[in-house]
């Protein structure tokens, strides 16, 4: 089969980090966020164009001062829960901690999601860098790193083990014999780890696809080995072609490393396009939205997310940038790195590193319909992805890239024009995970 592009949707709701302004959007409900109508409305419009999924982000922590739909959204699996009953194909993927779930809970929740949508659920393995979360579990301070990842690895076992519990056909449900149950084909898990002691088994058997889909967002050192190791989609940080390039070309060779097949990795860059008639108009556009969004308070405590939702207003704005590494071991150590690396060596202030955070940059995926359709023709082309996560301000610039970007897509081969399967893991070209207890049985 040719190799063709995927694409996701990542509603924005009332606007997340870098779209501070977008709740003042008159097209926008001022309660999206919480508004499962919008949700379903969102996946639809989706479907409708034959996205491979719908992926809700989340956190645990906040403050006044973070963006207004963290402010008050809806959890994900609930919502995705409630998504599922009114779609049939796209996936649906949701994010969940590793640091602040226990893994027999959670491993039930995402098990029930995909069998309440017929084998469409994700999960986005995150591990928290918001150090603040650990006070709304009861404990003193955040894990570092090490602890994160080494907790986040064990997390993804032990979950697919518990999903293993049942063999596929372990259900006879014989009615003449009188079993409902092959008891021979219930496994225990019985795992002793380094962060967990899990019995099992699971009281739940596995959903036409096997188990949900894994997804990760490495970006560090430890995040990219983890999304290799474990990863079956993975949420790129994009940048540059030359930077998104690399990215893939790394996490596919530290697939292959772990004895895995590179193709069964999918990577999904973040992409924000902006259509309009003409190249023009939409550059024009684009520039009108990071306008609508500049907002250098609500940029300086972006800022403060990486460094565990610190306050750097109670520093001199325009001194020397404060040092805070030390605080950046517990939170979004990588981003933070960069942040403080080029303070350093450009001999920033404060102000410059916060307006540094919030300036403008120009997006690939901008201009006329054909322009956009080209960009994403060329980076495909160039080995940066396998799929784009979009995300769009309002429901008329989806409809104008479905509308639009889709067909052009669609007419040079890139993007399907119906779905393949009526699972996410059909959908994206994955293997359905064999039961490790049949395996070793020999069936």
């Amino acid at each position: 089969m040719a190799r063709t592009i995927h694409l996701a949707l990542h509603p924005y709701g009332v606007g997340g980090p870098g779209q501070h302004g977008l709740w003042k959007d008159p097209r926008v409900a001022k309660n999206a966020s919480i508004d499962i109508n919008y949700y379903i409305a969102q996946a639809q419009a989706a479907e409708h164009a034959l996205f491979d999924a719908l992926f809700i982000v989340d956190s645990q922590f906040i403050n006044a001062t973070y963006p207004a739909h963290y402010l008050n959204r809806l959890e994900p699996l609930t919502l995705l829960s409630a998504v599922a009953t009114h779609t049939r194909h796209i996936g649906l993927v949701g994010t969940a901690s590793s640091t602040y779930n226990s893994p027999f809970n959670l491993a039930r929740r995402f098990a029930s999601l995909d069998h309440i949508s017929g084998g469409r659920a994700g999960w986005n393995v995150v591990t928290s860098f918001d150090t603040g979360t650990s006070r709304n579990f009861g404990l003193d301070e955040h894990l570092d790193y090490t602890a994160r990842y080494g907790r986040a690895l064990e997390f993804v076992q032990v979950a697919r083990g518990l999903w293993d519990s049942y063999e596929d056909d372990a259900f006879p449900a014989d009615v003449t014999r009188g079993v409902f149950l092959d008891s021979a084909k219930l496994h225990e898990l019985n795992h002793e780890g380094e962060h967990f002691r899990i019995a099992g088994p699971l009281n739940l058997s596995r959903s036409p696809q096997g188990q949900p889909v894994i997804f990760q967002a490495g970006v560090s050192e430890e995040g990219r080995d983890l999304a290799a190791r474990v990863a079956e989609g993975i949420y790129a940080p994009g940048g540059s072609l030359q930077q998104a390039r690399d990215y893939y070309a790394d996490i596919k060779k530290r697939t292959a490393s772990y004895g895995r097949d590179p193709e069964h990795i999918k990577i999904f860059i973040h992409g924000g396009p902006v259509v309009g008639r003409t190249d023009e108009a939409a550059r024009l556009r684009e520039r009108e939205i990071f306008e609508e969004d500049n907002d250098f308070e609500r940029n300086l405590a972006l800022l403060g997310r990486s460094f565990g939702a610190y306050d750097f207003s109670v520093h001199d704005l325009d001194g020397p940038f404060p040092d805070v590494a030390h605080l950046a071991e517990k939170g979004g150590r990588t981003g933070a790195a960069r942040l403080i690396e080029r303070a350093r060596s450009e001999h920033l202030t404060l102000r410059q590193v916060a307006d540094s955070v919030g300036e403008f940059r120009r997006s690939p995926f901008v201009g006329a319909p054909r322009t956009v359709a080209d960009t994403i023709e060329e980076w495909f082309d160039a080995g940066t992805f396998d799929g784009i996560n979009l995300a769009f301000r309002t429901d008329e610039d989806l409809e104008l890239f479905v509308d639009g970007v889709v067909p052009i897509l669609q007419k040079r081969g890139l993007f399907r024009t119906e779905y393949e399967a009526d699972t996410l893991r059909g959908n994206l070209g994955l293997p359905v995970p064999a039961n490790r207890h049949t395996v070793r049985a020999g069936a």
